[in-house]
């Protein structure tokens, strides 16, 4: 089982990399097809001439089939959630990324947006490859399985949606400045961003709230201005921000754009924090 990890991870960790190759591609062809063809459809048209966006997009979904295998054969061997350590975290946060872009491409029907969200999924595993995989006993604070694999669940899709949120702001800037015939219109990217965030952030609130409910168990106290803690309540402030301003203020544009680039930063401090932060959650 270890050994099939170990090829897991590794055919994962290839597939994202020639995803990123491959969606990088598709950007550069709908940018010169874009340049001979009148409208919006650059995109459509150019699948149709090579498909470069089908097979970025094959490979990101086998990454993902392939991450999930690896961390599935790890449940199995060590007994417990991918939840103990950086690698794992690593792990479940690239399935995260991958699995929200899938669904926002979808969607949306925007290959293009993997140019930015693949390339943080593939740099995200390629940095749990450099961390020890050697499985440890879990500490006393993480003996509560079940409880904390929920509780890591749903900070991977809050945190998985978080990075495509981040690409949409970035095509939405790039968009608002340049006026690319090519890209969705900024009223849609715009969109992109809020869907995201709805659907994050719930996900991010039950974070938090079921890390409180853990802590207690774990540490005798819901809540204790732990530095990843209060990192991670200084994200959701930046979300529901983000909400507050879109709703109560009309906040559109690139306000709100630049809140999800903000939004995004928080989420990358949060998750990397344990290394300079330390603290309760200070996890290698």
């Amino acid at each position: 089982m270890a050994k099939m990890e170990s090829f897991m991870f590794m055919a994962a960790l290839i597939s994202l990399g020639i995803a990123t190759v491959f969606y990088s591609w598709h950007f550069i062809r709908i940018r010169k097809l874009a340049k001979v063809i009148s409208g919006g459809s650059a995109e459509a048209q150019v699948e149709g001439i090579w498909q470069p966006g089908k097979f970025a997009t094959i490979m990101a979904i086998n990454g993902l089939i392939f991450l999930t295998l690896s961390m599935l054969f790890r449940t199995i061997v060590t007994g417990h959630g991918p939840f103990t350590n950086m690698f794992e975290f690593s792990q479940a946060f690239t399935w995260g990324i991958v699995g929200s872009l899938l669904y926002f491409q979808h969607r949306y029907r925007f290959k293009a947006m993997g140019t930015i969200v693949v390339p943080v999924a593939f740099l995200m595993l390629l940095y749990a490859y450099t961390l020890p995989t050697r499985a440890l006993p879990l500490v006393p604070a993480l003996q509560q399985s079940l409880l904390l694999t929920i509780h890591v669940a749903v900070a991977i899709i809050a945190y998985g949606t978080s990075v495509a949120g981040f690409g949409a702001a970035g095509f939405f800037l790039l968009q608002r400045r340049r006026r690319i015939a090519w890209l969705p219109s900024p009223r849609v990217l715009d969109d992109l961003g809020y869907r995201s965030v709805i659907i994050g952030f719930p996900f991010m609130t039950l974070t938090i709230v079921l890390g409180a409910l853990w802590a207690n168990i774990a540490w005798g106290r819901y809540w204790g201005w732990d530095p990843k803690e209060t990192a991670s309540l200084v994200t959701w402030l930046i979300y529901g921000g983000y909400l507050h301003a879109r709703m109560v203020a009309g906040w559109r544009g690139s306000r709100s754009a630049a809140l999800l680039l903000l939004g995004f930063i928080a989420v990358l401090f949060t998750f990397f924090g344990n290394y300079f932060l330390g603290g309760l959650h200070s996890y290698k």
